[in-house]
């Protein structure tokens, strides 16, 4: 089935939370709280939603009160002329810090803990992450770090990176980071642009049974940045590694050696002061440096994780994910919920696809958070999951990244559990945050979100810009978000921002997705629409051919992309097929024939080319766009973006594409 075959109002839930989940979420108890505090009533999530998107102010203020938002002074007014966008201006007046909200708990309890592929297992307490920060930012301070300096990480998914940023946030500097599989030039591309003080950085890292050294990296990207006072390394291959190749270079344990502090001086900051650098794909030029404040993050991160996630001190959180991708600052924020946040580095499937399974087994994991493209990737790798694993504490599996099809959604309650919420989530680095997810509260439906989030008014609109409902339309927010981005690093008079977000539609946020709300309010992503399928004038999106082509046995992995051609476009579809089977007539054929019938016949490609692997980000995503510029001759500049840039040399000259 498509995504349209969701639309049945008909359909039956996948799962529906019973009376006790419902009545016990921090969802139902917000919903209680403010209908007695606004003197309302609702009856369900969707009367909570409605009233929140229509009194934008009333919302965020019950949020920055609910969350308990930590300020040395109270804000003016909750936004400054909502009608600006962009531009708007949320909590003006307040002066907070962002890490300070994060370490309001100093107890014994477990606040991280790290798994490492290698079988490392390391535990940090509260109290144990407030000291360290403490001695880190007294460090900071002497290397000359100070309020708006940026500090960078080309680090791993450790327990001391989250220490560094919050460490750096604390003085009021800005954070940035990406993941060490990054080569020299992304990295570059990325640090470059913003200048950075301090460099925290590891030795190298463990990924699927190898180690990487990374060091020569490390070394030249010090040469790189001449704004550079020193680089702090994180052991991680090596307890004591060789640095005397990296200038500036002293390692971590060295640094704090002798220190003794144990009180942190927070430096209070505007509420749009920046906390978080963050960076477009950079598939097709230089990745645009995203910068998000201070006030917003902590407000949307705490409405997303204390609402939507139902996470509290008793939750035991866990996203897989790199120092490079929003999810590791989305899950880093669940330390000012008190929960208990469960990092991991190195491969999902190694020595084995059940890695991760165990590992949620043995930390009694509540929330578990991952991909859709990990979810199939298990799903193809045969583990026999039913039964296999004690999950019994998990409540809710999260997914995002891309579009998780109705293959997806059958799989996790086929073969990994029956009773647990599925939230399909989808928002991007954009905004730090998600603008759908999903709600404890509400049932789950085959391949549809649950829900818009609290205080995010998205809307479908076709064509002519008007919403719509049960038809594709592109996706679009017509009101302010404490989470936009504040501005883009080096964009005078934000011109890179409009145009990135608000040329189509002036005032409003076009995210450059199509998607379809669905009548009972839910929501099936459809892919981007800047990858747009646009044969004939009619406007297709991506993912409803993906949503077919990947349930046929024979293949691995699939890539569709429009390419000019005859004074029109028509459909190419790439796919890569599992070991030893070929693309031959009667494969094309039952390709052809599965979308004709479960599509519709405009999503049948004109060509069905095999090519030996599929392009992606770092980050999970398929790389549409730069596949449509190497067809049509277009040169590729920012290959370093991608987890595996030598499979686009399988897209080049290619004959199949010449008739």
């Amino acid at each position: 089935m498509t995504g349209m075959d969701s639309l049945d109002d008909g359909a039956r839930s996948l799962w529906e939370p019973s009376e006790k989940r419902m009545e016990e979420s921090r969802m139902q108890t917000f919903m209680r709280w403010v209908a007695k505090r606004e003197g309302l009533e609702f009856k369900d999530y969707f009367d909570l939603y409605d009233w929140s998107v229509a009194h934008i102010e009333r919302f965020w203020e019950a949020v920055w009160e609910a969350a308990q938002i930590r300020s040395e002074t109270p804000y003016d007014k909750v936004v400054e002329d909502p009608s600006v966008m962009p531009g708007t201006r949320w909590f003006p007046g307040a002066r907070l810090n962002f890490a300070e909200n994060l370490l309001r708990f100093r107890d014994d309890k477990e606040a991280l803990v790290f798994r490492g592929e290698n079988g490392t297992r390391r535990v940090m307490t509260y109290r144990e992450l407030y000291a360290l920060v403490a001695k880190l930012a007294v460090r900071l301070k002497r290397l000359g770090v100070k309020k708006g300096d940026r500090v960078a990480g080309y680090v791993a998914n450790l327990p001391e990176t989250a220490a560094a940023m919050l460490a750096a946030t604390s003085l009021g500097a800005v954070w940035t980071s990406c993941s060490p599989d990054f080569g020299l030039e992304g990295a570059y591309n990325r640090f470059g642009q913003v200048e950075p003080t301090v460099l925290f950085a590891v030795d190298g890292y463990f990924y699927g049974g190898k180690t990487f050294d990374r060091r020569e990296i490390v070394s030249e990207l010090a040469r790189r940045l001449p704004t550079l006072k020193a680089v702090v390394v994180l052991p991680f291959l090596n307890e004591n590694p060789d640095l005397s190749g990296i200038p500036g270079a002293v390692n971590l344990p060295n640094l704090l050696d002798g220190e003794t502090a144990t009180e942190i001086a927070f430096v209070p900051t505007e509420p749009d002061h920046p906390v978080y650098i963050l960076y477009s794909s950079g598939t097709t030029g230089p990745p645009k440096c995203i910068t998000h404040g201070a006030a917003g993050t902590l407000v949307q991160h705490w409405k997303e994780l204390a609402l939507h996630t139902d996470v509290s001190r008793e939750s035991s959180l866990f996203y897989f994910t790199t120092c490079g991708w929003m999810m590791w600052n989305w899950m880093v924020s669940a330390l000012m919920t008190g929960a208990r946040v469960v990092l991991y580095d190195g491969s999902p499937f190694h020595p084995g696809p059940e890695v991760l399974w165990r590992m949620a087994e043995e930390e009694r994991l509540t929330v578990f958070g991952t991909s859709a493209r990990y979810l199939a990737a298990l799903q193809a790798s045969g583990l026999e999951m039913r039964g296999a694993f004690d999950l019994s504490e998990l409540r809710t599996l999260l997914s995002t990244g891309s579009p998780l099809p109705e293959e997806g959604f059958r799989f996790v309650y086929g073969n990994i559990k029956r009773d647990v919420q599925l939230s399909s989530i989808s928002g991007g680095t954009d905004i730090i945050s998600c603008f759908m997810l999903g709600c404890p509260t509400l049932p789950v439906y085959s391949g549809e979100i649950q829900c818009f989030g609290l205080g995010m008014k998205v809307e479908a609109l076709d064509d002519s810009g008007t919403p719509v409902i049960g038809k594709q339309g592109e996706l679009v927010c017509s009101a302010p978000a404490p989470s936009m981005p504040v501005f883009f690093w080096n964009d005078p008079g934000m011109e890179k921002y409009r145009k990135a977000y608000f040329d189509v539609y002036p005032g409003r946020w076009r995210h450059g997705d199509f998607m379809i709300v669905t009548p009972r309010r839910g929501i099936v992503m459809l892919g981007r629409s800047d990858a747009t399928l646009n044969p004939g004038g009619v406007r297709i999106g991506t993912a409803e051919i993906y949503n077919q082509v990947e349930r046929i046995g024979e293949i691995r992995d699939s890539l569709v992309v429009s390419q000019r051609w005859d004074n029109d476009s028509r459909i190419v579809l790439f796919v890569k097929l599992v070991e030893g089977m070929k693309l031959d007539a009667g494969l094309e054929k039952r390709i052809r024939d599965t979308i004709r019938k479960n599509a519709t016949p405009r999503h049948v490609p004109a060509k069905i080319v095999e090519v030996p692997g599929i392009p992606y980000t770092k980050t999970g995503k398929k790389v549409e766009l730069a596949v449509h510029q190497i067809i049509h001759g277009e040169e590729i500049r920012h290959g370093s973006a991608l987890a595996n840039p030598e499979v686009l040399d399988g897209f080049k000259n290619l004959e199949d594409l010449k008739t």
